[in-house]
């Protein structure tokens, strides 16, 4: 069989990453640190993920990055593992936390069997996929998915979808797509994929930040009223 060709945005995003990995680990070794209300949607997935019944297999974080959200699920008792394009973003997560498990891939094409994840986040991931992307890419999330398993994502949110291309960042010339989009775009995408809402959170930009910070939280549908999604409907 003859190699599957990455598309064009993902190589562009591992060269960009890998050029970059360096300066921004430096620059953000843990960027949750001090967010209080990303620190308490982490902890609701986490407790949606145990409410489900899916706290056994394990959890991945897609688009890893540094290592510190993969980390903080760890802290928080989930059997997890990282999942980034870029090599040295990988390599440089390892040496942080050489205590968990990160593999370099792409949320494109996870590669997992059917139903074997507990839960997926991707926080400020999806960023860099291109619209024509996204459905396949959230179909991918519903198949690894077990049912009731959540998802959690975060982006750069506005008043409407938008995108941007940087050409150079901490000196390094580097070729990378950013895409923000509303958080009523990506929950039709998730729907459209077979992924039920759960909540949708917008939070203004805080210091230097530019645009709003937009995290949904949507679950593989559980068959019957079982897990926390159904309790909650069935208590109604």
């Amino acid at each position: 069989m003859r190699p599957v060709r990455a598309p064009d945005f993902l190589r562009s995003t591992q060269a960009s990453y890998d050029a970059i990995a360096e300066a921004y680990t430096a620059e953000h070794p843990d960027s949750l640190a001090g967010r209080p209300l990303e620190l308490a949607l982490l902890t609701t997935f986490v407790e949606l993920v145990r409410a489900a019944g899916t706290a056994g297999p394990p959890v991945a974080d897609v688009g890893s990055g540094p290592g510190y959200v993969t980390a903080r699920l760890h802290e928080a008792g989930l059997p997890v593992f990282g999942v980034d394009a870029s090599p040295r973003m990988v390599g440089l997560a390892r040496r942080a936390h050489p205590e968990l498990r990160f593999h370099v891939g792409s949320m494109t094409a996870l590669g997992l069997p059917e139903e074997t994840l507990g839960g997926i986040v991707a926080l400020y991931s999806i960023i860099h996929v291109p619209d024509d992307q996204l459905p396949s890419v959230f179909a991918g999330f519903r198949r690894v998915l077990l049912p009731g398993a959540p998802v959690l994502l975060g982006f750069q949110s506005g008043d409407e979808d938008g995108q941007q291309r940087l050409t150079e960042r901490y000196g390094q010339e580097i070729s990378l797509d950013y895409y923000w989009r509303t958080p009523d775009t990506v929950a039709a995408h998730l729907e459209e994929a077979g992924l039920e809402m759960y909540a949708r959170v917008l939070r203004e930009p805080q210091g230097e930040e530019k645009m709003p910070r937009a995290f949904l939280l949507a679950r593989r549908p559980a068959p019957g009223p079982s897990g926390v999604f159904g309790r909650a409907v069935a208590a109604r």
